[in-house]
């Protein structure tokens, strides 16, 4: 099941088994409402709703501090992280440019303290290195960003809407690079 929050979009389980209470459980960034067997999805959903700020609460903290446990895996062994990144996210931005035909003057790998990416006006795409810490999916959600500006220098509705086009979760991939 989904829940939205302030723009953000997020999956939850709901597991019924033999238990008197409903609680929400947050562990390893997975959301589960836990309840009885009789429990209807109606009652796990008005849980949720009810506690999404709190969710998303958590959700942020525990992102935030495995970004930067990510951040330090990385630091730790740079060169061989780097050589991984400089093998598939090639791969990976090449399928993207196939996917939507959108193909930048030139692509290359940087270290970004902050950003995953940008895009010049010259359609210089470049990407983070650290991309190589995520998920395939959220690698390809940064390239999918990135190749869209070749067409919208912004962020306007047009762009987004370009980008749900290709990737219609790209909000998923958005919420593991937070």
């Amino acid at each position: 099941m989904k829940l939205e929050y302030n723009g953000k979009i997020i999956e939850y389980e709901i597991d019924r088994g033999k238990r008197r209470n409903i609680y929400i459980s947050i562990r390893d960034g997975e959301v589960i409402v836990k309840g009885p067997k009789k429990m209807t999805d109606d009652k796990a959903i008005e849980i949720v709703e009810s506690k999404k700020k709190w969710i998303f609460k958590k959700l942020e903290e525990t992102l935030k501090s495995d970004r930067k446990i990510k951040e330090e895996k990385y630091m730790q062994n740079e060169k061989f992280y780097r050589k991984e990144a400089e093998k598939r996210i090639p791969q990976i931005m090449e399928k993207m440019i196939n996917i939507t035909g959108l193909k930048p003057e030139e692509y290359k790998l940087m270290n970004f303290k902050r950003a995953w990416g940008n895009c010049s006006n010259k359609k210089v795409i470049k990407l983070n290195a650290k991309l190589i810490m995520y998920s395939d999916f959220a690698i390809e959600y940064v390239c999918l960003h990135e190749l869209c500006h070749l067409k919208y220098m912004n962020h306007s509705k047009k762009f987004w809407s370009l980008v749900e086009n290709y990737m219609p979760d790209y909000k998923i991939a958005e919420n593991e690079l937070k």
